[in-house]
């Protein structure tokens, strides 16, 4: 068995995926990959095979609350997070505050949401994902 696995695709689903296909094509700036009528899976790995699809939902989300079973929280990582911050801002998107350090996770983020109510978050590490 070969490890890790060649590819990645996580899926979101909206009532009105529309809006969702605008905001991470116009907004995030994502790459459309594939469009198959209903769903459309977007690149997110710059040189990899990371993908995020966003695909009409067949009814409504379970929970609002993205730490709780059923919820999710997509987190894309960048060097950059103080400049995504002013381009989300720009773009018109509620972010939950300032760019902020997490000590406890290593982390500096931002947090915001999606059309469909998803939580997004922009994040850069202290250190490198290869070091331990």
């Amino acid at each position: 068995m070969t490890v890790p696995f060649a590819q990645q695709v996580t899926f979101l689903y909206a009532e009105a995926p529309e809006a969702c296909w605008r905001f991470y094509e116009e907004v995030l700036g994502l790459t459309l990959v594939r469009d198959q009528g209903s769903c459309r899976i977007y690149a997110t790995v710059a040189g990899g095979q990371g993908y995020l699809g966003v695909c009409r939902a067949r009814g409504p989300r379970a929970t609002e609350d993205p730490r709780r079973e059923g919820g999710v929280v997509v987190s894309l990582v960048h060097p950059d997070v103080e400049g995504w911050h002013a381009r989300l801002l720009a773009a018109g998107v509620a972010v939950q505050g300032p760019p902020f350090h997490a000590a406890a996770y290593g982390v500096t983020s931002v947090f915001f949401r999606d059309p469909a109510g998803y939580t997004l978050e922009i994040q850069r590490f202290d250190r490198p994902m290869t070091e331990v």
